[in-house]
């Protein structure tokens, strides 16, 4: 599950447009606005806005490998 406040907080603070990120990736402005939304990434777009957001391997992890707590029932 995507961090999508972390990741607009990292798109924010660099400065970079919508514009920008969908033309790094080869997308539609519509599909970094679904990503923002909550929409799962596949991996060569995390690689993508890793590097055109100069992310550290760090701040990619926690964006998009957020780990989800379950209960002792399975249920998260």
């Amino acid at each position: 599950m995507t961090n999508t406040e972390l990741l607009k907080r990292v798109i924010d603070e660099s400065g970079v447009t919508i514009v920008f990120l969908a033309q790094k990736l080869g997308c539609s402005r519509n599909r970094i606005y679904n990503i923002l939304s909550g929409s799962e990434c596949t991996a060569s777009e995390i690689v993508k806005l890793g590097d055109a957001l100069h992310m550290t391997q760090k701040q990619r992890d926690d964006i998009f490998l957020r780990k989800v707590v379950t209960d002792s029932n399975g249920k998260g």
